[in-house]
């Protein structure tokens, strides 16, 4: 091991000193090489990256991976029990949504259906008819309202899916709040529901000032909302999220749990609460609700993603791989030609009792050392280019998501210039290994 050891530091010193001694040949090597290796850092950070921004938009849109939902089909004595079992939990929230208006009554929403409101109007005016037509006998069609407003003239109003919660879904959505402020569980509830927008809704109402005031299918009343702050939850259409408990106090609870949609009733509940998932399967099979009516499943979110950029990843390294190649063969080239100009040196060396093993170690120390230089100087024109780079296209996500050099493609740069090295290398050092002692004569 001392051997070793010894053999490996003198292949290191020699090496060093014939990279310091042909700085040409080595910047050579590095030009050949950079392309490659930057290739190989690029795939692998543009693919990390991928995944991160993907996975992120996951778990906004669906939850986080490993998270157990539950999906009850709408039940009037249903959701009380929901409410009571969950009451004081802090691992498992409910939820349920329905469509709300908030504006004018009477009239039309400037999204009908709750459409993004970049669909809508974008003046000042009354939102136009688009989206829905009026065909006669004759089969001429023209702009109509919608029919499901009636004959509702437009109006200031906008329409957006209304998300009322038990708990905070920030622990299972990672939900990024961009101003004010989010939802305060441990409060009293308010009689005046406050509520939190997510950016599509907010563009709506710094774009159109309408009345506050909610319309909600099943309610006593419409409640007079507190707009309190704006999240970024991953989505395309207005959205709200307000607390159960202040929904509550403008309809009976067995109203709002049979206004859900999109599947019904949905728990989320953390992987450790397992307990709350039978509690609550039980009450509500005891209720007479049949096991069909009640769904369980986890969340694998980071599986999906990954299978869906694994097979993109390996064609385009594939490709990354080819370019590495051009790579070392540049440095075979280069290494060739210095162990053909070092004859005499690497056969007096053997002269003088160097072994056959070391000479090869020199070579590989150099080209490996050129290799890993290269993979240096790749990986920070890599992370400098994401850096700055990744300003300008984090403008460009639609959920705001930040870039960051990824440590994975460091790594990858730096096994794909110690490789490269080594192949390109390897050639050149089996030949330096077999130069006889005789041809120091030459000399």
């Amino acid at each position: 091991m001392i051997a070793f050891s010894g053999g490996l530091r003198s292949a290191l010193l020699i090496g060093g000193q014939g990279i310091r001694a042909r700085k040409l040949r080595t910047l050579l090597s590095m030009l050949s090489l950079f392309l490659g290796v930057l290739a190989v850092v690029v795939v692998q950070a543009a693919a990390e990256t991928g995944r991160r921004a993907t996975l992120g938009y996951s778990e906004l849109a669906i939850g986080k991976d490993g998270t157990l939902q539950m999906y009850v089909v709408p039940h009037e004595a249903g959701f009380p029990i929901i409410l009571d079992t969950l009451r004081g939990r802090a691992d498992a929230i409910a939820i349920t949504m329905t469509q709300a208006i908030i504006g004018e009554s009477g009239v039309r929403p400037i999204n009908p259906g709750g459409g993004p409101i970049d669909t809508a109007n974008s003046g000042s005016g009354p939102a136009p008819e688009a989206g829905f037509v009026v065909c006669d006998s004759r089969g001429i069609c023209r702009p109509g309202p919608d029919p499901a407003e009636g004959s509702a003239p437009p109006g200031r109003a906008i329409e957006l899916r209304l998300t009322a919660m038990t708990g905070d879904i920030r622990q299972f959505k990672p939900f990024r709040v961009e101003s004010g402020q989010w939802l305060d569980f441990d409060s009293a509830p308010s009689l005046a529901p406050r509520i939190v927008l997510n950016k599509e809704a907010a563009k709506g109402f710094a774009r159109h000032q309408v009345p506050a005031r909610m319309r909600i299918a099943g309610a006593i009343a419409d409640p007079t909302p507190q707009l309190i702050g704006v999240v970024d939850d991953g989505m395309f259409e207005p959205a709200a999220y307000v607390r159960a408990d202040e929904l509550l106090n403008w309809m009976p609870e067995g109203k709002l749990g049979a206004l859900a949609f999109n599947g019904g009733l949905q728990m989320l509940l953390s992987p450790e609460a397992t307990d709350v998932e039978r509690i609550l399967r039980a009450r509500l099979l005891a209720i007479g609700m049949t096991e069909d009516q009640i769904h369980t499943e986890p969340i694998r979110s980071r599986h999906a993603v990954e299978q869906q950029l694994l097979i993109l990843q390996w064609i385009f390294l594939g490709l990354a791989s080819l370019v590495l190649l051009i790579g070392v063969a540049g440095i075979l080239n280069v290494g060739l030609a210095t162990v053909g100009e070092r004859v005499e040196e690497f056969a007096l060396r053997r002269a003088v009792g160097t072994p056959r093993s070391l000479l090869a170690g020199i070579v590989l120390v150099e080209t490996m050392l050129t290799g890993l230089f290269t993979a240096g100087l790749a990986i920070g024109v890599g992370a400098l280019v994401l850096t700055y780079g990744g300003r300008f296209l984090d403008a460009w996500l639609p959920y705001g998501w930040d870039l960051e050099f990824p440590w994975q493609a460091g790594a990858a740069g730096v096994v794909a210039g110690l490789t490269a090295g080594l192949l390109g290398g390897l050639v050149p050092a089996i030949r330096a290994a077999r130069i006889p002692i005789a041809a120091v004569m030459r000399a």
